[in-house]
């Protein structure tokens, strides 16, 4: 789960983090209010959505008066804000961050990361704050120092200060950046964080470090744990449909194609959907029902596919182990009843009760194409669909 960037700095600033005095505005007036209420001479008029490379969008405005405000506030919200991390359809902004503007010295990049591979977590920093990290690394790789943490004694403040010098902060602020660094290690912790980054991290004019930007992304197994956490999730941020799986204790990635997968199991989900592909066809989502999927949950995920206006075929691919094919039948069976289905279907069942899964479904007398193989599956899809449309 991620969070607005307004929220990840509140979070930070419990951890000993400095960051600008801001506040939240849903209109222009209020965005101007809330310009007055901190002080100041300089402001930024920030869009609060979950996508990096916001300022190249033009969602980060510089303002110096009140009039400005207002023109930027107005100019943001409610607009549809496409960067390279949200896709050609972009995120709505609905809130927007005031905030007080500083002259920089100096920016860095910090950034704690989960890596799963190495069930540890790793520090990325660098010298070149205010660019995203993989634009430092393509254009100076170099520059990137990388620290991983051993899982059993935590970050210790020597290996924070052998960071600070590889940054060369200046002394003075050798101590502060140490404390930034074990400040971002204990959220990561204590939260059930999977990410912290903050960029840039500025050394301004007079002194000192503040966090002019951040971001924290969440384990959402974990959230049931963390309820204040949980609250701070921002539906109109996420991919609607990905949200209704997700309230429905299902997986699901929504894809840009047209050929709609329910699929046991994250391995037999990627290999299906790149058969898809070679057959010529573009997967529409990545739905993975799980382990032991009942009829209704199978239903579940009917439903949820039907719901994209762009699926024109659906692929049913099922390795029953802990599954049954049985089970996975009743819920085709059921979900089909309950709906007018007007686009192909192709199943393919494998593993515990196949026999009998066939067998519901041959039963049923709905037109559902019956496949022995996952390649004929993503044949028959592909074929069926550029029939549909032909015709």
């Amino acid at each position: 789960m991620d969070i607005h960037e307004y929220q990840a700095k509140e979070i930070l600033s419990d951890f000993g983090i400095s960051i600008p005095r801001g506040g939240v505005a849903y209109s222009p007036e209020q965005a101007v209010y809330r310009a007055n209420e901190m002080g100041g001479e300089q402001w930024l008029v920030k869009a609060q959505i979950h996508s990096g490379a916001r300022g190249k969008a033009g969602g980060i405005i510089f303002c110096n008066s009140n009039e400005e405000i207002w023109t930027a506030a107005d100019s943001l919200l409610g607009k549809r804000m496409v960067t390279h991390q949200t896709g050609s359809q972009g995120k709505l902004i609905h809130r927007l961050y005031v905030e007080e503007a500083f002259e920089i010295a100096n920016e860095y990049y910090i950034g704690f990361v989960l890596d799963r591979q190495q069930e540890q977590i790793v520090v990325v920093a660098s010298a070149q704050g205010g660019m995203e990290i993989e634009e430092i690394s393509a254009s100076d790789p170099d520059s990137v120092i990388r620290t991983t943490v051993e899982p059993a004694v935590g970050m210790q403040p020597f290996q924070a200060r052998e960071i600070a010098f590889r940054l060369k902060i200046s002394k003075p602020l050798v101590s502060q950046m140490v404390n930034i660094l074990l400040g971002c290690y204990q959220a990561i912790i204590n939260l059930d964080a999977t990410m912290v980054e903050i960029n840039p991290l500025a050394v301004i004019q007079g002194g000192g470090l503040v966090a002019l930007d951040a971001k924290m992304s969440f384990d959402d197994n974990a959230l049931f744990r963390r309820p204040n956490i949980s609250e701070l999730r921002d539906k109109s941020q996420e991919d609607l449909r990905e949200m209704r799986a997700a309230d429905r204790g299902l997986s699901y990635v929504g894809l840009d194609g047209n050929i709609g997968c329910i699929i046991n199991g994250a391995g037999l989900a990627m290999a299906t959907m790149d058969i898809i592909k070679q057959a010529g066809g573009e997967p529409a989502n990545f739905l993975d029902i799980g382990g032991g999927a009942s009829p209704e949950r199978v239903a579940k995920a009917f439903n949820l596919i039907l719901s994209d206006e762009n699926v024109e075929a659906i692929v049913v691919n099922i390795f029953a182990g802990i599954n049954r094919c049985d089970w996975v039948a009743e819920g085709i069976v059921q979900a089909v009843s309950n709906i007018d289905l007007k686009i192909p279907l192709v199943v393919r069942l494998a593993g515990t009760n196949v026999e009998l899964g066939k067998r519901i479904l041959k039963d049923s007398g709905y037109p559902i194409i019956m496949a022995d193989t996952l390649e004929e599956a993503a044949e028959m899809a592909v074929t069926s669909w550029q029939k549909q449309t032909k015709h």
